[in-house]
């Protein structure tokens, strides 16, 4: 990798991924049951069954961190591996903010790579678009991976890495 790109996470069968946790619609009362692990490749996994029950019907993983200035870079890039699922990948600029910018990718069941621009990720708080601009801020301090699309399913991603250029 060259000096334009900066590394969110890199996994590896020896990564820390205490900063990682998954939350589910258990929040409000839902039964889906997400998981994450480092699996025997030594790729993030994160899987599990999402459930419809109780108005449920989501599952997430989420990363935080020290914040990054990202105002260099244009895209986030992703390195995943899923079956053909729906998921979005999310950003929030600052902790604080109890909504986050949203971009939608679809998987294929092959290893992809997903670039997905910055200045296009929508600001979203529980499933609404806001209309407040979308990503234009210099950092980072949390990234995550939902998996909700209304309908109840088992689901794998692998995640190999994720960083900026």
């Amino acid at each position: 990798m060259s000096n334009s790109n900066q590394v969110i996470f890199d996994f590896k069968s020896n990564s820390d991924i205490s900063n990682w946790s998954v939350l589910d619609d258990v929040v409000m009362g839902g039964r889906s049951n997400g998981n994450f692990k480092i699996n025997e490749n030594g790729y993030g996994e994160f899987y599990g069954n999402v459930s419809l029950e109780n108005n449920g019907g989501f599952s997430s993983l989420r990363h935080r961190f020290s914040s990054i200035e990202i105002k260099d870079f244009k895209e986030v890039v992703l390195r995943v591996k899923g079956g053909a699922k729906k998921y979005q990948f999310r950003i929030k600029d600052t902790l604080s903010n109890q909504y986050s910018f949203v971009a939608n990718f679809e998987t294929n069941g092959e290893w992809q790579i997903i670039k997905i621009s910055l200045s296009e990720m929508y600001p979203a708080f529980r499933g609404r678009k806001l209309e407040i601009g979308n990503f234009s801020s210099e950092n980072i301090a949390e990234i995550a991976f939902l998996i909700g699309n209304k309908t109840a399913e088992n689901f794998k991603l692998e995640i190999d890495k994720i960083y900026l250029q």
